[in-house]
């Protein structure tokens, strides 16, 4: 019976996505099936803090809007998410919830949890470290870069990245105490790292043959970009996905290296 209310709660949610425009019908869809599983696995309270994510990640996406316009021309993707987009960040949290339903154990509510947090990290930085009025700084060799380029990390990101982590850490423990604030806040904050470093050295890079513009998209000005970067199969989503995973399987090494 409560399958149905995690569809239905997850079909609210979807709907008032897609009419604000965070999520495209798509998205929409995408997102009911990831809180179902969400919710199947670790219930209302699953269900509460993967809403607290989409929520305040959409809310800052729509903050600065004029301001993040010009970045629109550099990424592949705008602020209406697809379902590819969706299961970038909700997808290991969503397979995170499956596996328990397998094989229950507490390990994986705080991997779930770890999870959520990356992804809501990662986003915070991206959305508030735009609205930044200094230049980002690429990785490894922090040499200063364009808004927007993929690999590159301002102080206010940074800082962004760690209080999305942080605030999932203290909306979790209104909820559950297996986990500290301060141990959610620093894995949610690596993912964040992480998806810097893969977004440097493996996320595709395109130029716009007519005005020069380096972007991730594949046409710009009506025409085909030209690939010069990183490798075609790893666009912002692959190391979304990339940059969660890893945050859970570091906490996962750590644990078991700690006993």
């Amino acid at each position: 019976m409560n399958e149905w209310l995690y569809v239905f709660a997850s079909a609210i949610v979807a709907i008032g996505g897609y009419f604000i425009r965070s999520l495209s019908i798509s998205g929409a869809i995408a997102a009911v099936l990831v809180g179902t599983i969400v919710g199947k696995g670790f219930s209302w309270k699953g269900m509460i803090l993967l809403g607290i994510f989409f929520v305040s990640s959409s809310i800052w996406s729509k903050i600065g809007r004029k301001r993040k316009q010009q970045l629109m021309e550099k990424v592949e993707k705008g602020e209406c998410r697809d379902y590819i987009q969706v299961f970038a960040n909700g997808g290991v949290p969503a397979l995170i919830s499956f596996l328990s339903i397998l094989n229950p154990s507490p390990l994986w509510l705080n991997l779930f949890i770890i999870s959520i947090a990356a992804a809501n990290a990662d986003t915070w930085a991206s959305e508030i470290g735009s609205l930044s009025r200094q230049a980002p700084r690429l990785l490894p060799n922090f040499k200063k870069a364009e808004v927007g380029t993929s690999g590159a990390v301002t102080l206010l990101g940074t800082i962004a990245a760690f209080l999305g982590a942080a605030f999932i850490g203290f909306a979790s423990a209104f909820q559950w105490d297996n986990i500290s604030i301060m141990t959610v806040a620093f894995f949610g904050w690596l993912g964040s790292f992480f998806d810097t470093l893969f977004g440097a050295a493996w996320q595709t890079v395109y130029r716009c043959p007519v005005c020069g513009l380096k972007t991730e998209r594949k046409e710009h000005c009506g025409q085909k970009t030209v690939h010069i970067k990183g490798s075609r199969f790893v666009n912002n989503d692959v190391v979304n996905v990339l940059s969660i995973a890893c945050s859970t399987i570091i906490y996962v090494f750590v644990i078991y290296l700690g006993k």
